[in-house]
């Protein structure tokens, strides 16, 4: 069997969410792929487990959030099993976070257990990163806006999942989601700033 899953979170106070793989037999295959946007005082939590139980087998997992707001939190937890008899497996786990304010936490931690040596491959990744001010710069000195640039940016970082979906309407519909998330920021820091 081969399965494509996608989850996206955006939004809520407290959201736990908890996924799980179990191979039940030789050559399956699975791709889970992942959007969360956290805003000031949410926690988002995400944790995965990949159990290859059956050897042959592959796994995929790609998840990427943004955070910002004081008090916005996120916690995304990778386990991926390799059991003694999935021998011939192949799996990669990356996480990748993007903060775009002070006062924002986001905790990854990608977990790799293998029991056997003979495996086509595994690996398993992680970052965690601020907003980057050069990419800013760029992009402004090229006569585009701030408000714009920062967009583009948080565009270009989850561009890469979205696209994954292959269902245009959805892929707009996420993208308008994403937007008003980051509207939503702009709005609270133009009030407070009077």
């Amino acid at each position: 069997a081969n399965v494509r899953f996608f989850e996206f979170t955006l939004g809520g106070d407290l959201v736990r969410s908890s996924t799980n793989i179990d191979y039940r037999g030789p050559g399956g295959s699975a791709d889970m792929y992942g959007v969360y946007f956290a805003d000031a005082g949410q926690h988002l939590e995400h944790r995965l487990f990949v159990d290859h139980t059956a050897p042959k087998t592959r796994s995929n997992v790609e998840y990427k959030g943004a955070l910002q707001g004081q008090g916005a939190h996120t916690v995304w937890v990778g386990n991926v099993l390799i059991r003694k008899v999935a021998e011939g497996i192949e799996t990669f786990e990356q996480n990748d976070n993007l903060v775009l304010s002070d006062g924002a936490r986001a905790d990854s931690i990608p977990n790799l257990e293998i029991e056997t040596g003979d495996i086509a491959g595994a690996g398993h990744g992680s970052t965690t990163g601020r907003f980057d001010d050069q990419h800013l710069f760029y992009l402004q000195s090229r006569g585009i806006e701030e408000a714009e640039a920062r967009r583009l940016v948080v565009h270009g970082f989850f561009n890469d999942i979205i696209r994954r979906i292959g269902i245009d309407d959805l892929q707009e519909r996420l993208m308008a989601a994403i937007e008003e998330e980051l509207a939503g920021v702009e709005n609270l820091e133009a009030v407070t700033s009077r």
